[in-house]
């Protein structure tokens, strides 16, 4: 997943052949013209390179940033004072204070309290408020940009999960065409159900961004209503000792995992690539590591948003991941427990073991209406491709998410018992697996949305 930004937004279609699976579109930067025009390139990149490519939106939520900085920068010096004035404009910042974003800034902190700048690039403390201001002191200095994230603990955020600016976003996000919706600084599963409400019963998937402490105390109740979750390390070291992410991580990336929802790890994957051609050895093993804990994406921020080298940051992101399942495939993880409760779980996890079994198979290929089968096959995390084919473009587009899937679009057959000899057509016509080659066919006999009750194995023609 790529964040498209002034660094990137002429070079979507580079993205895109270096293997951009999700256009990230950040709310919280750009126009509304801006984020249109990514949108509309995103549609023709990937209309060109012949491939699903879906776009998400992430909204700002109650983000925190700082203000415009003099020079677009500055060296905190730690021990030093900084002030925070709440409220937008005024003179530009410097090393001694800036504006921040969130009005309500200093009637929610207390001193003592930790504020991380820029991902935590320097750490402040608070040491008291007073009149339009926060008085802090660097705990620990460095630099900082116009309009850094500035993260205070969730728990002292008085503003709703919601705010205003994103009730005015959620209609333009639909109006572009998002195919997931990411809602920031989710803490419960209400704050999910509160989107949900404005993006409609039929709005697009929601990925609730865990960031805060409470989403992670209730991340199962959070799995229970979201389509996805993504992994934002950036704001989760705020809330939690660093020391305490990578475990955190790879626990919820596993429970979700287990529940059959798709996972994305964020920030910081290859961070020096903002500046550097090549990624540091300890960023090729994050990579790596997310891959291995069983994350379904990873996603790039900065390095492709505003960074020197967004198609090399790319192409590397890839290439690990690539290398990773290729050859590490003993590290990667087991999937889902066998969903055998339904009749559609037991058949998914049937294919699956068909095709542990046989080495001649060399994917499992599945028709859907909704791409719920293929995201249940996906949780198994089989040894092969699972091949999808759906006649709505959105399910195809929405499935570029899920690991391990080939999502296709195809007209839908005319009749229902069809649908294993349009699959079967359809990988022979397509050569997405070996002429020769054996595959799964998985589809369902009966209406829309039932699940899978048909399965049989196919020969790919020569």
């Amino acid at each position: 997943m790529c964040t498209i930004g002034p660094a990137s937004a002429v070079l979507v279609g580079e993205l895109v052949g270096a293997g951009m699976d999700v256009a990230r579109i950040n709310f919280s930067h750009g126009t509304p013209a801006e984020r249109l025009r990514n949108a509309d390139s995103v549609r023709v990149a990937a209309h060109a390179a012949r491939r699903p490519v879906a776009i998400l939106v992430d909204l700002a939520g109650p983000k925190i940033r700082l203000g415009e900085l003099i020079g677009d920068e500055a060296t905190l010096e730690a021990g030093a004072p900084f002030t925070l004035r709440p409220g937008r404009g005024g003179a530009r910042g410097d090393a001694t204070g800036a504006h921040v974003t969130y009005r309500a800034l200093g009637a929610d902190v207390r001193p003592g309290d930790r504020i991380l700048l820029a991902d935590g690039a320097a750490e402040l403390r608070v040491t008291g408020t007073a009149g339009n201001g926060v008085a802090t002191e660097v705990a620990r200095g460095g630099l900082i940009r116009s309009r850094a994230g500035v993260a205070i603990p969730a728990d002292r955020i008085s503003s709703p999960a919601l705010t205003v600016k994103d009730h005015a976003d959620i209609p333009r996000a639909l109006a572009l065409g998002a195919d997931y919706v990411a809602q920031s600084f989710v803490r419960s599963a209400a704050d999910v159900h509160e989107l949900r409400a404005c993006l409609g019963p039929d709005g697009p998937p929601i990925v609730a961004k865990i960031e805060t402490r409470p989403a992670v105390d209730g991340f199962d109740a959070i799995l229970g209503v979201v389509d996805a979750v993504m992994i934002a390390r950036g704001d989760l070291g705020v809330e939690l000792p660093y020391e305490e992410v990578p475990l955190v991580q790879k626990q919820l990336v596993r429970r979700a995992l287990d529940r059959g929802i798709p996972t994305i790890v964020a920030t910081q994957m290859l961070e020096s690539m903002i500046a550097s051609p090549r990624p540091t050895r300890a960023e090729a093993s994050d990579v790596a590591n997310a891959v291995f804990d069983g994350a379904d994406a990873i996603m790039l921020s900065g390095e492709t948003a505003i960074g020197a080298h967004p198609v090399l940051a790319a192409e590397a992101a890839a290439r690990i991941v690539r290398l990773c399942e290729e050859r590490g495939r003993a590290l990667l993880p087991t999937g889902a427990p066998p969903p055998v409760e339904t009749d559609a779980g037991a058949l998914a996890y049937a294919a699956v073991a068909l095709s542990a079994a046989d080495p001649e198979i060399t994917g499992i290929a599945c028709y859907t209406r909704t791409g719920r089968t293929a995201r249940i096959l996906s949780s198994l995390r089989p040894g092969v491709p699972v091949i999808a084919f759906s006649p709505d473009p959105g399910v195809v587009r929405r499935l570029a998410l899920v690991h391990g899937v080939v999502a296709r679009s195809c007209v839908p057959p005319d009749d229902v018992p069809g649908r294993l000899g349009l699959m079967a057509w359809l990988l022979g016509e397509t050569a997405l697996l070996p002429p020769g080659s054996a595959a799964v066919l998985v589809a369902s006999t009966a209406e829309p949305g039932s699940g899978p009750n048909l399965l049989e194995v196919h020969r790919v023609p020569i």
